[in-house]
């Protein structure tokens, strides 16, 4: 079940964050979600925006998995190198995903959820999240290239529109 997040799951979501944060740096992927990132203050608003997301389970409603869902554009995918976009057309964006330890398909539901939206997704991530990427492409997203952060740090950048699915 995925439902929008409400100011009481804070917590919960920082816990998920940190679950993910542990299992990028288990695969080697130790330069994505430093120094504070994402911050309360930043999630704070993800809620009070409407576009942070929790996934729970069915059976229980333990909290499985959280996620980012807003419309574009964003302003980091305005820029992209060693490639280009698959197209201009309105898109979503899915940030700051994170799952729990005993989540399992978490981004196929969160990508089936965004389809629901629009048929059109992009999503980055950073070079060294090998396990995302491969999952990415497995959902039939494709790298279109290089994006870059606020603060100058590069990004892989894929997106999927329903003509690739």
């Amino acid at each position: 079940m995925i439902r929008p997040s409400i100011s009481s799951d804070i917590d919960t979501i920082l816990q998920l964050i940190d679950q993910g944060r542990q299992k990028m740096i288990a695969e080697g992927n130790t330069h994505q979600w430093v120094n504070g990132y994402p911050s309360h203050e930043m999630i704070e608003n993800d809620i009070a925006c409407g576009r942070s997301y929790m996934v729970e389970s069915d059976a229980d409603g333990e909290p499985l998995a959280t996620f980012v869902l807003m419309s574009g554009p964003d302003p980091t995918y305005g820029r992209i190198d060693d490639g280009e976009w698959l197209n201009d057309e309105p898109y979503y964006v899915i940030h700051r995903i994170a799952s729990s330890a005993k989540a399992r398909g978490v981004m196929r539901q969160v990508v089936a959820y965004a389809l629901t939206k629009t048929a059109n997704i992009r999503i980055d991530t950073h070079a060294d999240n090998h396990t995302m990427q491969a999952v990415l492409g497995r959902l039939g997203f494709r790298r279109c290239g290089i994006i870059y952060l606020t603060n100058g740090a590069e990004r892989v950048a894929f997106q999927l529109t329903s003509a690739t699915t």
